[in-house]
């Protein structure tokens, strides 16, 4: 047995989106059922090189298939100026539950690319109004094409209003996606004011309020992975169907750390956790409802499941650099 070694272009050529998104949808029932695991995320605090690793192993058993691994991924906010690193950096090894044989190491940075907007698609899928057409999105970093791609899964986009404080990064957005969709800068307002909103930015300071919000918007909050990061008014939050993926995560580190840690929101105005909407506990979009928002902060689930996809993938393909990792060969 070798190890495959799968770079950027490996994971981004294997992780299709209309088999990736069922994939994460299978880890967030896996885990809602207790067919999972998922030790807390763990933090090494660099603060010398302004700096920290995170690791995120998990298992989970989806009943067709099961898989583990674990990511090991950065946050060095001064890479890009002091070495021409990206801030973040990730590798994923997935390894076979049977007997615990690398299967893969993966590129992490593409792969939670890949996880993050399938994630946003599951909530999208089940959380937006049925005939959505127009999507929003706030941030037109590496994310926000992930977040168009797979939601365009889910639900018929047709119009697209992206913002974001550099024009240059909106001018690629609209380049890269203006054969397939009516794709236009606009205000956050603007953006806000769509069928369905993705916000994936970094702020500290709230960006999109009640006022901006269309009358039945989903709203898909993806930016905030780490304490004091907040896009939404407080008021937004409060008024919404509000969905999280993990108490534990969302309260230490996504967008309702701020006003949940400062006793402004509380458990009472949480809805419940998507994994409770995808195993029917709990019921997803329904006619009363008026604004929705999903917390994500990532979790390792995610990572397990879009690696499984992409390993069997590229296996099937002879994609990658198989490599004998443990000496094993004869």
């Amino acid at each position: 047995m070798k190890t495959l070694l799968l770079n950027s272009d490996d994971v981004h050529e294997n992780a299709e989106m209309d088999e990736l998104v069922p994939a994460i949808e299978e880890a967030f029932a896996a885990y809602q059922r207790g067919d999972a695991q998922m030790p807390p995320k763990s933090y090494i605090d660099l603060p010398k090189y302004n700096g920290d690793f995170r690791s995120m192993p998990a298992y989970l058993d989806a009943g067709e298939w099961d898989a583990a691994g674990v990511k090991w991924v950065n946050v060095h906010t001064d890479n890009e100026a002091d070495f021409d690193l990206p801030t973040v950096m990730g590798t994923m090894i997935y390894s076979d539950p049977r007997n615990a044989f690398p299967l893969a190491i993966l590129d992490g940075t593409e792969l939670t690319m890949k996880r993050t907007g399938a994630a946003a698609a599951v909530a999208t899928d089940h959380l937006a109004v049925a005939d959505a057409s127009s999507l929003g999105i706030v941030g037109a970093g590496v994310q926000s094409y992930t977040q168009l791609e797979a939601i365009s899964t889910v639900r018929d986009i047709e119009r697209v209003v992206v913002s974001d404080l550099s024009e240059e990064r909106v001018a690629r957005f609209i380049d890269a996606f203006e054969d397939r969709f009516d794709v236009r800068a606009g205000s956050v307002e603007e953006a806000a004011a769509c069928d369905v909103l993705s916000t994936v930015t970094p702020v500290e300071d709230p960006i999109v309020s009640c006022e901006a919000l269309g009358e039945h918007t989903h709203v898909n909050a993806m930016g905030a992975d780490a304490e004091g990061k907040h896009e939404l008014a407080d008021e937004v939050l409060l008024d919404a169907k509000l969905v999280i993926d993990d108490y534990d995560q969302t309260t230490h580190s996504g967008e309702i750390n701020v006003p949940y840690n400062a006793g402004v929101l509380g458990e009472d105005d949480i809805y419940g956790q998507i994994g409770e909407i995808v195993v029917g506990e709990k019921a997803g979009r329904t006619a009363d409802d008026g604004i929705s928002v999903f917390d994500s902060t990532g979790l390792a689930i995610q990572d397990v499941a879009a690696a499984h996809v992409v390993y069997e993938h590229a296996n099937e393909r002879d994609n990658g650099y198989a490599f004998d990792l443990l000496g094993l060969a004869d």
